[in-house]
Formats: C-alpha cells, sequence, structure tokens
C-alpha cells in the first residue's frame, strides 16, 4: 500500500511517500481502507521527535481518519461486549491497533473494533477525518476535565481551530454561552457562525476588555486554553469566581501569579487525550453519535492536501490562523 514513511525524526520534509506491508486485522480488529486522514499539531511534535511517546523508526504517522471497512479479523473470544463494524460501512476511526507505529496516512490501517465508529452519511470522509481528535478532545475538556455546566459561560481561545470549533459546537449544544477568539475576520465569523455568542480578536491590548465586558463583568467560568504559554497568566484575570482554566495546549514555559487562583479559587487543569480511559472515550464517542447524525456537530474542514504533500499539511497545521481541521486526501 501506499503511505507516508518516517524514516528519521526531524522537520516537514522527513514525511516521504513510500510502500508499506498492507496490514492484515487479528482478532478484534478492523482493516478499514482511508479515504481522508487527519492531520493534527500532536503529529508534528511526533515526527520532530519533541513528544514524550515516540514510535520507533520507520513509522507511519496520524491517528484520525475516516473510511470504509475492508476486512474484519476473528471475533474477541467470550465477546467484548463491543458491537463490530460490518464489511462496507462507512466509519471514522480515532486511534489505529498498533498505536504510533503504523498510523493513518496510509491507504489501510487496522483499528480495534471500539476505536471504529458509524460515519453518518451527511458527513464526506474529509469530514469524518475531523472528528477523531478534535471532537474527543473537546469533549473531555469540557464535560471530563471543566465539569461544564449547562449556564456556564465559556472561553474559547483560538476558537476557529478544529479543537476550538468542536468545542464551541459541544458547548453551545449542552447550554453553555460560549465566548471565542480568533486572529483573523475569517476566523471570526467562523466562530460565530458555530454558535459562539461573542466572537473577539485575540493578541490585540482591548481583547481582555471585551471578554469582560461580554460576561458584564463577572468573568468567565471555565477556560479552554491552546496555547497556555502565551495566554495562561491572563487567564487568571479573566475567570469568575472558582473558575476553571483547562490546557489543552502550550509550547513553552510560562511564569503565571499564583495569588489569581487563590482570591478565586479557580483551578488549573492540565487535559489530554491520550490520558482517557476506555470507558472515557466509549462514553465520548457514544455522546458524539446522534449529534453527528441530526446535524447538531458538524466538523469543518479547513484545507485538504494529497498524500503526497503531507509535509505542506504540516506547515499548514502549524500556521496561525488555523480555520477548521486539515486534513489528507487519500486516493
Amino acid at each position: 500500500m501506499r503511505a507516508i514513511l518516517v524514516h528519521r525524526f526531524g522537520g516537514p520534509e522527513v514525511l516521504t511517500p513510500g510502500e508499506a506491508p498492507t496490514p492484515t486485522p487479528g482478532e478484534g480488529e478492523a482493516l478499514v481502507r482511508i479515504h481522508a486522514a487527519g492531520v493534527n499539531p500532536v503529529d508534528t511534535y511526533v515526527r520532530s521527535g519533541a513528544y514524550a511517546r515516540l514510535p520507533e523508526l520507520p513509522f507511519i504517522p496520524g491517528w484520525d481518519g475516516a473510511g470504509v471497512v475492508e476486512g474484519l479479523g476473528m471475533a474477541p473470544g467470550g465477546g467484548s461486549g463491543v458491537e463490530r463494524p460490518r464489511i462496507g460501512e462507512r466509519v471514522y476511526f480515532s486511534g489505529t491497533a498498533s498505536g504510533r507505529s503504523v498510523g493513518a496516512y496510509a491507504q489501510f490501517v487496522c483499528c480495534r473494533d471500539q476505536q471504529v465508529h458509524p460515519l453518518p452519511d451527511r458527513l464526506s470522509f474529509e469530514q469524518g477525518a475531523a472528528i477523531g481528535v478534535p471532537y474527543g478532545t473537546a469533549h473531555r475538556a469540557l464535560f471530563h476535565r471543566g465539569q461544564a455546566i449547562p449556564g456556564e459561560t465559556l472561553l474559547v481561545h483560538g476558537a476557529s481551530g478544529a479543537v476550538g470549533l468542536a468545542a464551541v459546537q459541544l458547548a453551545r449544544a449542552h447550554g453553555l454561552s460560549v465566548i471565542g477568539t480568533a486572529g483573523s475576520d475569517a476566523g471570526l465569523e467562523l466562530v460565530k457562525a458555530s454558535g459562539a455568542a461573542h466572537a473577539i480578536r485575540h493578541g490585540t491590548s482591548g481583547a481582555a476588555d471585551d471578554i469582560h465586558a461580554a460576561t458584564g463583568g463577572r468573568g468567565v467560568d471555565l477556560i479552554l486554553e491552546m496555547l497556555a504559554n502565551a495566554n495562561l497568566d491572563r487567564d487568571l484575570g479573566l475567570l469568575a469566581q472558582r473558575g476553571r482554566v483547562v490546557v489543552i495546549g502550550n509550547r513553552g514555559k510560562v511564569e503565571i501569579d499564583a495569588r489569581q487562583t487563590m482570591t478565586k479559587d479557580a483551578s488549573i487543569l492540565g487535559m489530554s487525550l491520550w490520558n482517557a480511559s476506555e470507558d472515557e472515550v466509549r462514553e465520548i464517542h457514544q455522546r458524539l453519535a446522534p449529534a453527528l447524525s441530526d446535524g447538531t456537530l458538524t466538523p469543518h474542514v479547513g484545507a485538504a492536501f494529497a498524500m503526497a504533500d503531507a509535509a505542506r499539511a504540516h506547515e499548514a497545521v502549524m500556521t496561525p490562523g488555523a480555520r477548521g481541521k486539515v486534513v489528507l486526501t487519500i486516493g
């Protein structure tokens, strides 16, 4: 099969088109012919060698995608309690059976049955590739870590990116009032169209005042932070009493005034999708299913690249001003 291979850690140029053995599904696994693969910031960290959990070289990158089930391994002995996918079924997947060794930047991948989920007919394969990591991350940040409650006010920094848009949609459907920040007019329009009550341009001197004004001076109950090294100290000043900040992304060290947490009984919570238990992952996708089917949730694809252009896709996903998910189309 055609695939993107990484033979050494480094910049985007190490993403090399090549040939790899087509995987064979084992017990409790499905073989998926991939039509689109998701490109996530974490893929660039793994590719560069800067991530805590690195695969052995060579490896095929990618964690999420969408396609059609082509084959099934043996049913797990004794039953697993997980409904098996069907051959010919349109699906999206979040995770692969081989972890980070054999990923989604390829024509085929094997996934465990519980990693494969039905893709509603209303969504394209490219949109399906925008579900696994963004919506899984946003759901876990909002509800497992942030304990979001209907009626609260949520601030999403970088709300025009894939995770940010997923969070806006999920929070709005859950009855939260959402404030989203973005860095461009097009991004602000997308944030508003996704359900935010207020869209505010970040990086301006008046952004904090605008956020306070949007809450009537009360502050926000919950913040989803995509770039903690740039914003965390300012976030603490934006919180209401007993407010929470969930850190989703960070690219360096940051100094904070911890007194701001004391005066408000505020909490700073770390979050990684990879720390989710099997039960949490199962709950996430069970809750996503009806909302993806009825149109409550609609993934937004910002840019699609051919698989051979994976290097350009890695550059795009790390470029400021993202508007939705970056995906690879697999011919």
